[in-house]
């Protein structure tokens, strides 16, 4: 199995155009056609990272935070950074990120952190607009289900938890072929009517070129007709951050407990109790201070995340529990959640979950 396999089903998955304009995701370093001898997941690439994968005889580091995240104009052995790199190129390692492209999924990091402390009704805290595209063209009557099939199989037709999704209504259409054409039906020069179907489809943006390429391969017509359009919908497979509510209410005391237990912590950073019980909990892995605006707004109890700066505390206005528990602590789980999509798509393939602990932050208890 080549690298690039492995690359595309991850980007089918997380596709990366979902990623934050600041953020880096993709193929860091590496050759895509090599052949892949094992893939190693990882929260961060450090050095010892480097040395267990040629320990292991992985070439393929899938890691969540990049590498490489901003400009690099030297790489040498002076930086940490240098290094890695040059130890991932010398063994011939290649180093994939995978970072807010899977941060922005409802079924990404944070699904795999609400399920950990058993949110249900779960939704995205916010939701982008103008990722949806709708397909609408028209079909010769006989025609429709391979021009549907191919739609659906280009990753058209997806609304929610449906799939195959379209809709269809009779109707005629009229061409008079000119010279040099070579019409489906009719005759040259003279205009003809033709029963056809009007099928209507959407799908994300990051598809379109292949849908556009599946219908005018299995469209009849030498000339095919299509409208597209940009909607307003929310797209209900992508957002920032999760919102869900416990099985059962539980005072601020008892829901922190239950965190630092689910979680495996040490300590809890928190703003004040408020004396009110927690129900409806916000979640965003990593650094998620800028959705506490959204959590207020939708009414959550508490909001989970890290890298809470001293005056976002006071966002809180005296109505959310916010509850710090550190960036690798809220992701640590992105392993899991990465191995077992890798696992599950690739059941004979060498695929280990790292070893190494790269938080490199410590607590003086």
């Amino acid at each position: 199995m080549q690298i690039n396999e492995i690359i595309a089903f991850l980007e089918s998955k997380a596709p990366l155009q979902l990623q934050e304009h600041y953020d880096n995701c993709g193929l860091l370093t590496g050759n895509p056609n090599q052949i892949c001898s094992g893939v190693l997941v990882c929260l961060d690439v450090t050095e010892n990272v480097i040395f267990e994968a040629q320990h292991k005889g992985c070439n393929l580091i899938v890691a969540h935070h990049p590498l490489i995240f901003e400009g690099i104009k030297k790489i040498t052995t002076n930086s940490e950074t240098g290094r890695i790199l040059i130890a991932a190129i010398k063994s011939e390692i290649a180093i994939y990120a995978i970072h807010t492209n899977l941060d922005n999924l409802v079924t990404g990091v944070n699904n795999y952190m609400a399920r950990k402390i058993g949110l249900q009704g779960l939704s995205a805290l916010t939701t982008p607009k103008g990722l949806l595209r709708k397909l609408i063209t028209f079909v010769p009557a006989g025609h429709l289900q391979q021009v549907q099939k191919a739609l659906f199989d280009s990753g058209a037709g997806h609304i929610g938890q449906y799939s195959e999704c379209s809709f269809v209504s009779s109707g005629t259409g009229s061409f008079k072929p000119e010279n040099g054409a070579t019409p489906f039906s009719g005759t040259i020069g003279t205009r003809s009517e033709e029963p056809e179907e009007k099928l209507e489809v959407i799908f994300p943006h990051w598809v379109e070129s292949g849908v556009i390429q599946a219908l005018k391969k299995m469209h009849p017509y030498e000339e095919v007709a299509f409208d597209l359009l940009t909607l307003g919908n929310d797209y209900q497979h992508v957002g920032s951050g999760l919102m869900g509510k416990l099985q059962q209410p539980l005072s601020e005391e008892a829901f922190l407990l239950h965190v630092k237990e689910q979680f495996n912590l040490k300590v809890i950073r928190h703003s004040p109790f408020l004396k009110k019980p927690i129900e409806t909990v916000a979640i965003c892995g990593g650094s998620g201070s800028f959705l506490i605006r959204h959590a207020l707004a939708q009414k959550a109890d508490a909001f989970i995340t890290s890298d809470v700066k001293y005056h976002s505390f006071f966002e809180t206005e005296n109505r959310l529990l916010i509850a710090d528990i550190g960036h690798w602590e809220s992701e640590q789980f992105t392993i899991d959640l990465l191995f077992d999509w890798l696992t599950q798509k690739f059941p004979t393939f060498a695929v280990l979950k790292t070893e190494v602990v790269t938080n490199p932050v410590r607590y003086f208890l």
